[in-house]
């Protein structure tokens, strides 16, 4: 087969570009990991070159063989990886970051300035919430937790000011659904008029999906941002964060990550590169499968009040979800992620939240209590004491944020032991 020809996504993953001028394909077939900080110039015109190189708007990282200096501006890993990610998520470019955080800060960062605004849907990460309304409110920066389900509440909240629309979709915990397409329709309407420099941008964490689960981009949204240490890295082994978007803002990209410093390290480029990237698809058919089960079986206990996941034919946002939650291949892709609500007064459904984590984490092997997720292990935690207690609980409850709500993130063991444990801890409650 011609190499000109197309190959499927999952191939690609597994496999990245044929030819990158980053390292050579002739004899390694996984990349080596840079292990020196600063890169040998050779001369002082190299580098001089070099520094006129990085980060110039008019050069194509895509094509142009780089000249390597120093490792918190750019590596062979860090980039390779970008071009799989750029691919991955359909964008023109990506920035590849330390942490997700460090790729939210960046993608909001490089839009706004003291006096600007920022709209954010209510149900978002505890630390991204906590970015905006602590950081970046002492930077000068308004902000308006909006409700961006009902676009009336997006057109209402609009300023002259407002530069950023953020959210998630699924959201987290809740699993709440934003229409993609509508929100782009709604800022591209906000935007007539204004200048290039005032123009509104959307911004989508698509780490609960991941890229092998939707890609909005696809469906107009300017900028995605992940967690490279939950779905795609895939482990729990590797910190690291991306924003994929338009070519015109690498330059800003890479400027932030040069003097802000949140640069991703070889070792962990590699790992995400090596291991993650390549059984994306793999893990999370799986995943998902074990999600269905579980929430099947959730919905139906008679000490759980509700359950969140969008492949349950009971998820509010069904056709939403059917519409733009679609794996590489065009199947429905529900994820892996399950949010559930235990029964009785909200002082109780805490008590009893507590509780059932307790249990599985002193006699569960299959299900671990941890707050991260996307991993090949079952993992529980409880959002409202735990991954989002830095949102006051008033605001909590308006975002759907329950007091005895568990978010629940899918692995690959066997489900049969997932829903024994899970039984088992269930039964344990009073």
């Amino acid at each position: 087969m011609s190499r000109q020809e197309p190959y499927r996504d999952r191939s690609v993953l597994i496999h990245g570009k044929f030819n990158s001028a980053k390292w050579d394909f002739q004899d390694h077939i996984t990349p080596p990991i840079t292990t020196a900080v600063a890169f040998r110039l050779r001369s002082a015109e190299r580098g001089a070159a070099g520094f006129q190189q990085f980060a110039h708007p008019d050069i194509d990282r895509a094509s142009a063989e780089p000249i390597y200096i120093y490792e918190r501006l750019d590596e062979p890993c860090q980039g390779l990886l970008e071009e799989t990610l750029a691919f991955a998520e359909k964008g023109e470019c990506a920035v590849a970051f330390a942490t997700g955080m460090a790729a939210v800060s960046a993608a909001i960062g490089i839009h706004i300035e003291a006096g600007d605004h920022v709209i954010f849907h209510p149900a978002i990460y505890g630390c991204t919430y906590s970015h905006i309304t602590h950081w970046l409110k002492k930077f000068g920066i308004s902000y308006s937790s909006v409700d961006l389900r009902n676009l009336e509440n997006l057109t209402a909240a609009l300023k002259p000011e407002t530069k950023v629309v953020y959210f998630e979709t699924p959201c987290n915990p809740t699993m709440d659904l934003i229409d993609l397409e509508a929100i782009r329709a709604a800022v591209a309407a906000a935007n007539e008029g204004r200048t290039s420099d005032r123009k509104i941008v959307t911004i989508l964490d698509n780490t609960f999906s991941s890229p092998y689960g939707q890609r909005p981009l696809e469906f107009g949204i300017d900028y995605v941002v992940h967690s490279l240490t939950k779905h795609i890295g895939g482990f729990g082994a590797t910190m690291g964060g991306v924003v994929v978007g338009p070519r015109y803002t690498e330059t800003a990209l890479l400027l932030y990550r040069k003097d802000f410093g949140g640069a991703l390290s070889p070792d962990a480029a590699w790992h995400i590169l090596t291991y993650g990237i390549p059984t994306l698809a793999l893990r999370l058919e799986k995943q998902q499968e074990n999600a269905m089960r579980v929430a099947e079986f959730l919905e139906l206990h008679a000490k759980v009040a509700r359950v969140h996941y969008p492949g349950l034919d009971s998820f509010p946002q069904k056709n939403l979800a059917q519409k733009q939650m679609r794996d590489i291949d065009g199947d429905f892709a529900p994820g892996a992620m399950i949010y559930f609500e235990l029964k009785g007064s909200p002082e109780k459904a805490y008590e009893r939240a507590t509780k059932a984590i307790n249990h599985l984490a002193n006699n569960a092997l299959s299900i671990t209590l941890a707050v991260s997720l996307g991993q090949i292990r079952t993992l529980i935690e409880h959002p409202a004491s735990m991954t989002h207690s830095t949102i006051p609980p008033a605001e909590q409850l308006a975002a759907g944020i329950a007091p005895g709500g568990l978010r629940l993130s899918l692995g690959l063991e066997d489900v049969r032991d997932i829903l024994r444990d899970l039984e088992r801890a269930l039964d344990s409650l009073a």
